[in-house]
């Protein structure tokens, strides 16, 4: 990043902070911060063992540091600022779950990457409320500011769970060691017992979509895969059971369940999967995690830590509903030409000089798109 670059960043994110409420965790006083700062994210020199005693010292400190990126722990310590993690005193912590789209998609816009990562949140907080038994009252659902969300549980029932808790919990959310003939007597109805017959479903469309004799085949193109089970198997889909929607108990014991829920290349495996809810199994387990501190920015997008009503998450929309910065027009040299959308409008950049939005120059120089070149308009 150019000085130039660098400097219109820090003044833009010192004016932020110095003119917006900053928002508190709860707890505050035993919360560990930490926090980056502009020229330091290439080696992540982050400051970190800090506390605050109160509200009005926490915000003084970030306003005259205007950090790139700003954290708190979702653990409770006796005495935060402690200088080494385990005389810090562990009194507890949040239950956080964190939906970033480095592991649902790649190599897509900024715009469908923001719009994927949304459904799953949809997804992990009905998983949360309906199967899990969470109120939605217990439930902070925060836009990250980059490319996803994190979901914060304060329940009272989760305070003092350690690691492996915590793990239970994520592994029946995304489905780790799922065992699908250990989940009916007969009839899935709810949960992953409804989410793996409507993967079943999925498959037995595509796999019948040719014809029965087509079928065939392809199943017997399976290592381990004879004519009697496939037959079996076949007959099993297409059985008057199935088209009730009941899992019939002979399909279940099929090998050629096995074979199509197999580690190695099961074909059925993915769409049961795609049901999981795709959270980052680490930052769940881990009891003294740094998080994004809603109302702060981004320092890899320019964004706002926007913490989001649960039932806004509809509408809600980062491009327009995270940004902070104006439309006054800025100079920026971009490397590479791109079509990006931010308040409302969809902005078509060649590679070189453009004049462009602060709000767009800011992202684009946070994500290193972009240098600044030059002054406004």
């Amino acid at each position: 990043m150019k000085p130039a670059t660098l400097e219109f960043l820090s003044q833009r994110f010192n004016s932020y902070y110095r003119e917006n409420y900053l928002a508190m965790p709860p707890g505050l006083k035993q919360r560990e911060w930490g926090f980056v700062f502009f020229g330091q994210e290439q080696g992540i020199r982050m400051r970190r063992h800090l506390g605050f005693g109160s509200r009005e010292e926490c915000t003084d400190y970030i306003r005259s540091m205007a950090p790139a990126h700003a954290y708190y722990s979702t653990a409770y310590y006796t005495d935060p600022g402690a200088g080494t993690m385990g005389e810090k005193g562990w009194a507890g912590a949040d239950l956080i779950f964190d939906i970033d789209a480095d592991h649902l998609v790649k190599g897509v816009p900024y715009d469908a990457m923001l719009a994927r990562v949304k459904e799953e949140a949809e997804k992990l907080l009905g998983m949360l409320t309906d199967e899990l038994g969470f109120s939605r009252k217990s439930l902070t659902l925060v836009f990250s500011g980059g490319r996803g969300y994190h979901v914060h549980v304060r329940d009272p029932r989760v305070h003092s769970w350690e690691s492996q808790e915590r793990r239970e919990v994520v592994d029946y959310l995304c489905a780790t060691g799922l065992v699908p003939t250990s989940l009916f007597g007969g009839e899935g109805s709810e949960g992953w017992q409804a989410r793996f017959a409507s993967a079943l479903r999925e498959y037995a469309d595509q796999l019948l979509a040719g014809g029965e004799e087509a079928a065939r085949k392809h199943l017997l193109g399976m290592e381990g895969v004879g004519e009697t089970y496939a037959g079996r198997f076949i007959a099993s889909l297409q059985s008057a059971e199935f088209a009730a929607g009941r899992i019939p108990k002979n399909l279940l014991s099929s090998p050629v369940l096995r074979t199509l829920l197999s580690e190695d290349g099961g074909e059925l495996l993915p769409l049961v999967k795609d049901r999981a809810a795709l959270v980052d199994e680490p930052v769940t387990t881990d009891i003294k995690r740094l998080i994004r501190m809603p109302t702060s920015l981004h320092g890899g997008s320019g964004l706002r830590v926007v913490e989001v009503p649960i039932k806004e998450l509809p509408d809600f929309d980062p491009l327009v509903d995270a940004v902070v910065f104006s439309e006054r027009e800025v100079k920026v040299n971009a490397a590479f030409g791109l079509s990006m959308p931010v308040l409302g409008n969809t902005y078509t950049l060649k590679k070189g000089t453009n004049l462009v939005p602060e709000a767009l120059a800011v992202f684009l120089c946070c994500r290193g798109i972009a240098e600044i070149g030059g002054g406004r308009r």
